[in-house]
């Protein structure tokens, strides 16, 4: 349970009376990444707060060069805090005046000044954080295009950012969530563009969260935004792209990126949202209009390929003399839905143990898997050819699909169709088709419906969703946004 607010505690002039503060509450002199460094100026003893690792050594051993010179140079001792002030080296200074904020800003990694006599401090901004460099994320390669991504550090990945829009409206809004982690949430939109609407519903549900601490970054955001319940689909997009984010910036879309995390949410977002990939914008619109279909294919074949052969599978009757050949051709003792369900699972196996086997192992486990497992398991009469066909074709197209929560979501859905074609046969997959598409219908992310431009119907959309357009010829950013400036071009 999240504690009450705290007493705000003025920083005391004597700094002898906050170092004891920062030994009862913050465990100086027991946390061995926690120091102080005291030293003399102008007859008036000053303390440098840091925390090991968070910050950088070499900026602050020039900011104590330049403090303990003025010993040399200067004689004025009455205004010992401005001089400081004026002397440190560092383009970001502060001023704070109550001991949270000081407690706050060193846990953060900057570091903290304070002069024997003055009731405030200085905050300088030093931070190096852990961490890695810009690299090209594993979930969203491409042949050609940038290969820097978001990392887990929220400075870089607002430079990141920047670099890519240099609007002087493009703003990236501070905020800190949790009582006891305090992590960075930065808010970023395009203001002029964005629908302020939208901007304020995500400031005050990330405002109003209540929570110790969120470790789990950004997953734990989004359920507090969008408030999903148990509902599989996605209502957001992550993505770990700088270009795909600033992308959506441009249409009027919002991004929140935590600290920690190097994927980055996208709101508001539809079901089409998540089947986008940059690839497409990388390659011409016809080669970009290809690779799209042959994606939509994909995750169609995922959703409803396995239902649809099952049906087929029960009713013979339905298929033409053409087709004929579909269906299991050899006799066996298992049924067909067990069989479906035991592949499924097993890839599912398959999938969780890639993800925790060393990489140079994970090679040589799928093909046991797939060349020894999966043709025993045929020869001895566990499964018939077709499933471990029809199972594959559909795991191909979940992993097809772009957004992995949209794969997952749509792999619950198939499964949940599979059990109602088995109890129900061809109504079965009427009757689950149509729920399925009523749950869609009813989702709204953010009050946006999910299914849109498809329903409700807007043709001229569908058309950009369906085809990949030109960019000259993208004149009109998506009405779903309710930009503030619908014109991605200049009207001449």
């Amino acid at each position: 349970m999240v504690s009450e607010k705290k007493k705000i505690i003025p920083i005391p002039e004597k700094v002898s009376e906050a170092e004891q503060y920062m030994k009862d509450h913050v465990g100086l002199g027991k946390s061995f990444d926690l120091g102080v460094r005291k030293f003399i100026v102008l007859n008036k003893e000053i303390q440098l707060y840091y925390v090991n690792g968070l910050c950088d050594t070499r900026f602050i051993i020039e900011i104590l060069e330049v403090l303990v010179g003025l010993n040399d140079r200067e004689r004025n001792t009455s205004k010992v805090f401005e001089i400081v002030k004026n002397r440190i080296v560092n383009q970001s200074v502060a001023e704070i005046e109550n001991m949270e904020e000081l407690i706050f800003q060193v846990l953060s990694g900057l570091i903290v000044i304070l002069v024997d006599g003055s009731s405030k401090g200085l905050v300088v901004d030093v931070r190096s954080y852990p961490g890695r460099q810009p690299m090209e994320p594993d979930t969203e390669k491409v042949i050609r295009g940038s290969r820097d991504g978001y990392v887990e550090n929220i400075i870089l990945n607002t430079a990141l950012t920047r670099r890519r829009i240099r609007d002087e409206r493009l703003r990236l809004e501070m905020h800190h969530v949790g009582e006891r982690s305090r992590t960075d949430i930065s808010i970023g939109y395009i203001e002029g563009l964005a629908d302020p609407d939208l901007v304020d519903v995500i400031r005050k549900e990330i405002d109003s969260i209540k929570i110790d601490g969120i470790t789990m970054a950004d997953k734990t955001i989004e359920e507090f935004i969008v408030k999903q319940g148990y509902n599989p689909y996605p209502l957001i997009r992550y993505t770990e792209r700088a270009d795909v984010a600033a992308a959506h910036l441009l249409e009027g879309h919002v991004i929140i990126i935590v600290d920690t995390s190097p994927s980055v949410i996208i709101a508001p977002t539809t079901m089409f949202h998540h089947m986008q990939h940059a690839e497409e914008y990388r390659q011409s619109p016809a080669v970009g209009t290809l690779v799209r279909w042959v994606r939509f294919i994909g995750i169609i074949a995922s959703l409803f390929l396995l239902p649809l052969w099952f049906v087929f599978v029960q009713e013979p009757s339905l298929l033409p003399d053409q087709l004929g050949f579909i269906g299991p051709n050899k006799h066996t003792h298992i049924p067909i839905i067990v069989q479906i369900f035991l592949a499924d699972i097993g890839i599912e196996f398959l999938r969780m143990a890639a993800i925790h086997t060393p990489t140079p192992l994970s090679t040589a486990m799928g093909l046991i898997a797939a060349v020894l497992i999966g043709q025993i398991a045929i020869s001895v009469g566990l499964f018939v050819p077709e499933v471990i066909l029809y199972v594959s074709i559909a795991a191909i197209g979940t992993f097809l699909t772009p957004s992995l929560e949209l794969g997952v979501a749509n792999k619950i859905s198939r499964l949940f169709l599979l059990v109602l074609v088995a109890i129900f046969h061809v109504g079965g997959f009427v009757v689950g088709f149509t729920i399925l598409l009523l749950l869609l219908v009813r989702v709204k992310a953010l009050s946006t419906p999910y299914l849109w431009p498809f329903i409700p119907f807007r043709p001229k959309a569908l058309t950009h969703i369906l085809l990949r357009r030109p960019v000259p010829g993208s004149t009109i950013r998506p009405s779903i946004v309710h930009p503030g400036d619908k014109y991605r071009q200049p009207k001449s």
